[in-house]
């Protein structure tokens, strides 16, 4: 054979995988939507400043992915399941989105992972709580990031009971969020002695929580756990100490409580509260780092959602890297697989029903007096470890041997 023909056939043979892994990115573009509240409740929650996280992290990351550009989308689904199916349908079906992270409020994200998973497309959920999104509506190409019901009830719950906390009153979202919150904490008060005097759910984006408050008050419970989250929980906290329910003697547990409200609150009528969180600004130099870089980016300290939603955009890009394409299945085996170590999670894994599991963090908000600057706020009291925080796939109620039919 002639020389320059078997040079010219190596040469194909070496670069057809190349070529291979570039014709591998569907569109000739990786494209991710953050799909959460912008305008509601939960706007600092997660919001517009969770967007940002995410192009901090592909910004990180390089701006490409296996020589393809990546694109970060938005939507404010504004705490609706219907428009936030509609918006994923159509992103899906004509904007070419390879995954859809953030989203903020159980309801939606349940919604959302339902029609990712008929799709057969990725979800990362950093903003909802239940664990049903990795429960029994688990999915294979479904993945719960930065907390869930049941670490913010073994971490706000468990250290209060711990305390003598043992009498609860629940305070509650009506929706699937607040019922789960509200499940797993009262259980856990109730398998380490404690009692559940009874409960009260309000509607979502409530302004006047006098009366559910006087029933709490009344009930004369140790504890009174707001089973809330957002806008909802800090006008629960100001009312209540406008009828001075913690002068009296009773606690208030802020179960679902993150960085953005407790500065939205402010430190006076924040100070005390035990609140848990997968993540905080000031314990370490790297924390600080990228806190810092947020700052300087939206004027404020990302909270745990934030920083979650930046290490899933990370996590993702990581993926498709190592399975050499953004196809569904190949890009879930490798979130599946590959340990996750970066400034928001310290050697987290995902367990087989997409559950991130890593260290949780139980903090107290610091009085006044004790903050060394303007977002100082928290003293770290105790860490959680992930085996504990986080169930396991046999106890989560996911079916993960369906996953492969």
């Amino acid at each position: 054979m002639d020389k320059t023909v078997l040079a010219a056939i190596l040469v194909a043979g070496v670069m057809a995988p190349a070529a291979a892994v570039a014709q591998e990115v569907s569109d000739g573009v990786v494209k991710i939507g953050i799909l959460n509240d912008q305008s509601g409740v939960y706007a600092d929650f997660g919001g517009k400043w969770s967007v940002e996280a995410a192009k901090m992290a592909v910004e990180d990351f390089g701006g490409k992915v296996l020589d393809k550009p990546i694109e970060i989308i938005d939507a404010d689904h504004q705490n609706k399941p219907d428009i936030a199916v509609n918006i994923a349908r159509e992103w899906y079906d004509t904007k070419q989105v390879d995954a859809i992270m953030e989203l903020t409020t159980s309801s939606v994200a349940l919604a959302v992972q339902g029609l990712s998973k008929e799709k057969g497309k990725i979800d990362i959920v950093t903003g909802a709580a239940t664990t049903e999104l990795t429960g029994k509506q688990c999915s294979p190409y479904g993945f719960h990031w930065a907390y869930d019901t049941h670490a913010l009830a073994v971490g706000t719950g468990g250290a209060l009971v711990k305390a003598g906390g043992d009498s609860w009153f629940f305070l509650t979202a009506d929706y699937a969020f607040g019922y789960s919150l509200e499940q797993q904490t009262a259980d856990f008060v109730k398998a380490n002695g404690g009692k559940v005097l009874g409960e009260v759910r309000h509607p979502l984006a409530t302004t006047d929580f006098s009366s559910f408050l006087l029933q709490a008050q009344s009930s004369g419970a140790k504890v009174i756990g707001l089973a809330n989250a957002g806008l909802d929980t800090a006008n629960a906290i100001k009312q209540a100490s406008e009828f001075g329910i913690v002068q009296g003697g009773q606690k208030l547990a802020a179960l679902l409580f993150t960085l953005a409200e407790v500065h939205g609150l402010g430190a006076e009528a924040a100070q005390g509260l035990n609140l848990t969180e997968g993540w905080y600004w000031d314990q370490n130099d790297k924390n600080r780092e990228f806190g810092k870089r947020f700052m300087e980016r939206t004027g404020r300290m990302p909270n745990m959602i934030q920083a979650g939603t930046y290490s899933a955009v990370l996590q993702y890009l990581k993926a498709v890297k190592a399975a050499g394409t953004d196809e569904t299945k190949a890009v879930a085996k490798q979130l599946h697989e590959m340990p996750v170590h970066d400034l928001f999670a310290k050697n987290g894994h995902v367990q087989a029903n997409g559950r991130m599991v890593y260290d949780m963090y139980l903090f107290q908000v610091k009085k006044p007096d004790e903050m060394k600057g303007k977002w100082d706020y928290y003293n770290e009291v105790a860490t959680v470890p992930g085996k504990d925080a986080f169930l396991s796939v046999k106890d989560s109620g996911c079916d993960v041997s369906a996953f492969g039919k």
